[in-house]
């Protein structure tokens, strides 16, 4: 699909997808994932189900990728959305420090503005804070409203605490935000959709105009209307427009394994897929024949 392209898709809520698109974008050449800690699209109501919740994507995520050849990292944070529930959220940024050391977490996110309001920036400052303690980047979520004012202010919070440009991915990025977001010398990222912010033919244009220094492609997809395959689908249409193939590689590849201190080799040598092995005893197959690896179907 895209020309033997290698790809990550860092910013995708694979919980919220199926088996299917594991598979499909593998075969798309996606290598890797970053999802990032989100809301449900109700208000949680205790901190056991934010507990829960990071418990599965360091967990049951890890391994369900992994099923598929997928690797999986994440963030976690307190979405900002959430944040306005200020007793809960109090609870929710006691916690994050134990999961902020797990296996497989790249960043503190995504974290910023929803709203604007007091009590989210209030949660974004703590985090920022915490970001530093632990030596994690920082993703940021910027405002679908009133955008350019929020993607500033986020900024200007980042640097009054002392955080890097460097150490920041700004994600949701429109043309409205991108020459602010890389004159500041931030990570500027852009999640793709459908019909909706952001799509394919636009982010071909942004890459036209601006190169691909510091600028990443991904799809965001979740539990409303999205496209899991959104990151090579777009890498097809930029080579198809005449986007060199090194800044294709750049955006939709190599600018992630950066931001995020990636290592390669985490899915350039993998270790073989042997799906007999269960997670707390449950398996992703249905009673569905395993696949296992060469070496054990010639012992058998």
């Amino acid at each position: 699909m895209t020309d033997d392209l290698l790809l990550i898709d860092p910013h995708v809520h694979m919980s919220a997808r199926t088996t299917d698109d594991y598979e499909a974008m593998r075969a798309a050449g996606v290598r890797a994932v970053i999802e990032p800690a989100f809301w449900l699209g109700q208000p949680r109501t205790r901190v056991g189900s934010f507990e829960d919740y990071y418990a599965s994507l360091v967990g049951w995520e890890r391994f369900r990728a992994g099923q598929f050849g997928m690797r999986h990292y994440c963030t976690i944070g307190l979405n900002s959305k959430e944040a306005n529930d200020e007793r809960l959220a109090a609870e929710v940024l006691e916690i994050l420090p134990l999961w902020l050391g797990k296996d497989g977490v790249v960043a503190v996110g995504e974290i910023g503005f929803d709203d604007q309001t007091a009590a989210e920036e209030k949660a974004f400052r703590a985090q920022l804070e915490l970001a530093k303690e632990v030596d994690l980047p920082v993703m940021i979520h910027t405002p679908h409203r009133d955008k350019g004012r929020g993607t500033t202010r986020s900024m200007d919070i980042c640097l009054e605490h002392g955080l890097p440009p460097g150490r920041v991915i700004v994600d949701h990025n429109t043309e409205e935000t991108v020459a602010e977001t890389l004159e500041r010398g931030f990570w500027a990222a852009f999640t793709l959709y459908p019909r909706t912010k952001m799509g394919s033919e636009r982010m071909v244009e942004v890459v036209r105009r601006y190169g691909s220094e510091r600028i990443i492609v991904d799809s965001s997809a979740d539990w409303g209307v999205s496209d899991p395959l959104a990151v090579p689908k777009t890498a097809r249409l930029m080579l198809q427009r005449g986007i060199p193939r090194e800044q294709v590689e750049t955006t939709c590849y190599r600018n992630a394994i950066a931001a995020y201190a990636l290592d390669e080799r985490d899915w350039l040598s993998p270790p073989p897929i042997d799906q007999r092995v269960l997670f707390s005893g449950n398996s992703v197959l249905r009673g569905q024949a395993p696949a296992v690896p060469q070496s054990a179907r010639t012992v058998e």
